[in-house]
């Protein structure tokens, strides 16, 4: 494993695990020293791979607020964010027809506007400084448009315009804006989407197989570097091939 951000300050929100937790390690990896904001950050203490891990509600606003100001004061200010934290409405999940308004705005609430919470909390900094990396979580639903997932695609549809519109307004500061969208990934929250509903994902996989945190990992360490400097506004799926542009 190489050095590409050696001296680099990397904020990771819902880093605990899945994901998240494997873009942490990577990063640690990679020489940066990592801040993660999650509910659970006991498996990322017992790691010893972050520099800062706050247990904490990544859709509290004052909490995402204290804990930035945290990372500033204690690490320095962030060169890198990976808006990572975002779920479905997994149990609740299935027709819109029968969903409730309060599961709508959870989805939306915890997949995008977090995003957009924690980026603006950096964004004045780095283009200050010149510099920055933010990385977003979308999902290859918000591509299929996943019967059941009507909320979670809207939602992660939404990320995709913000990474866009965000990426045009800082790319005159030396900040790129990127986003990945994942598939089928081995996760405990994924694991508890609806049976079906994981099935038809992975049946519609060309590849044939869900895949790993590592994969999701590698991706945006990639779109965090140096090597990806002319990059910006654009979406990598991650999904096996289950979607293609």
């Amino acid at each position: 494993m190489n050095a590409r951000f050696e001296g680099r300050i990397v904020v990771v929100t819902g880093g605990g695990q899945g994901i998240g937790a494997a873009a942490v390690r990577r990063y640690a990896a990679e020489g940066a020293r990592v801040a993660v904001l999650d509910l659970d950050v006991a498996e990322t203490r017992r790691a010893g791979l972050a520099a800062l891990a706050v247990e904490g509600d990544c859709t509290a606003a004052a909490v995402m607020a204290d804990f930035f100001a945290r990372v500033e004061s204690e690490l320095g200010p962030p060169d890198v964010l990976f808006n990572n934290v975002g779920q479905s409405a997994r149990e609740r999940s299935g027709p819109f027809a029968e969903s409730e308004e309060a599961t709508w705005r959870f989805v939306l609430e915890v997949s995008l506007l977090t995003a957009m919470r924690a980026s603006r909390l950096v964004a004045p900094g780095m283009r200050a400084r010149g510099y920055g990396r933010i990385v977003n979580m979308s999902s290859d639903a918000a591509f299929a448009g996943d019967a059941g997932l009507a909320d979670y695609a809207a939602a992660k549809m939404g990320v995709i315009g913000f990474t866009r519109s965000l990426a045009r307004e800082l790319a005159p500061a030396g900040i790129t804006v990127n986003a990945v969208s994942p598939g089928a990934v081995r996760t405990r929250a994924h694991e508890r989407l609806a049976p079906e509903i994981l099935e038809r994902i992975v049946a519609q996989t060309p590849a044939g197989f869900v895949g790993d945190p590592d994969d999701v990992a590698a991706a945006v360490a990639f779109l965090a570097s140096e090597e990806a400097r002319f990059i910006t506004g654009q979406t990598l799926l991650i999904d096996g091939g289950r979607w293609m542009v």
